[in-house]
């Protein structure tokens, strides 16, 4: 599940990535890519009987932009306490009420990069565009772990 707000820069990484795996790669039934853009609780009749959720976003860590950054389980929500946009909290509450609700994924992973701009834009920074292939390769060994084989599309 890609999310992030496509006209605020850096803001979009996630649901670039997702765009660029559907264009690029094949998937296999079982998987769903999802554009989860700033849709936040819209979200939950979606995380019902997932068993694994792979989120990719821009996370503010503090680190330096372009920073690539990988979180699984408790980790996740921790990360989620620096609020980088208003589509954050919407994620930390879908993972909140997803639990509460009995449809938190058994298995959970947050992928990200730290962004360098999230004001208005279309495109991604330099600091982000230029590790934009690292990240979406940080996805793909993620799906690779987790047992699933992707076919590129050409």
């Amino acid at each position: 599940m890609g999310i992030g707000n496509l006209i605020m820069s850096d803001d979009g990484a996630g649901v670039h990535v997702i765009r660029h795996l559907g264009k690029h790669y094949r998937f296999p039934p079982e998987v769903t890519l999802l554009d989860g853009g700033t849709l936040g609780l819209d979200l939950l009749p979606r995380l019902e009987g997932v068993d694994r959720l792979l989120i990719i976003d821009a996370i503010e860590t503090g680190d330096p932009p372009g920073t690539l950054a990988r979180m699984g389980g408790d980790e996740i929500p921790v990360v989620m306490e620096t609020k980088l946009s208003p589509h954050q909290m919407g994620l930390k509450d879908l993972l909140a009420v997803a639990m509460l609700q009995g449809y938190s994924p058994p298995e959970m992973v947050l992928v990200g990069i730290q962004p360098e701009n999230i004001d208005l834009g279309l495109e991604l920074s330099p600091k982000v565009s230029a590790r934009f292939d690292e990240l979406v390769h940080m996805v793909l060994r993620e799906l690779g772990n987790w047992g699933i084989k992707l076919e590129p599309t050409g």
